[in-house]
């Protein structure tokens, strides 16, 4: 069964910066464009970035310039570097393919920011 285990998040300062990331078990790195999402308290779950298998990158225009999404198919994980980060930001992070699978969601990373 296929998974999604992500790690990094932590409490940062506003203007900080993170880097998260998520290994999956399986192939599905191979065939499938993934993304992170986040959810904040009392939001709906949102995608912020996707990449997909040949590298094309996709970001929600209140992360573009800040956040960028890489893959490592070797290693079977998706990064997602923060930077420039805003109170806004906080939210937990949860990586899955685009257009995301009920069976692949994580536990997710808290990432806080916050003076």
């Amino acid at each position: 069964q296929v998974r999604c285990v992500e790690s990094g998040g932590g409490l940062v300062q506003p203007g900080g910066s993170l880097r998260v990331s998520c290994a999956a078990s399986g192939s599905i790195f191979t065939f499938y464009t993934m993304g992170w999402y986040r959810q904040a308290p009392g939001n709906q779950r949102e995608l912020v970035a996707s990449i997909s298998s040949g590298g094309s990158t996709f970001y929600v225009a209140s992360v573009k310039d800040r956040f960028t999404i890489s893959r490592d198919g070797a290693k079977n994980t998706v990064y997602l570097q923060m930077n420039s980060l805003k109170p806004e930001d906080t939210a937990v992070y949860y990586c899955n393919r685009v257009p995301p699978s009920p069976n692949f969601w994580g536990q997710g990373t808290q990432v806080t920011v916050s003076s």
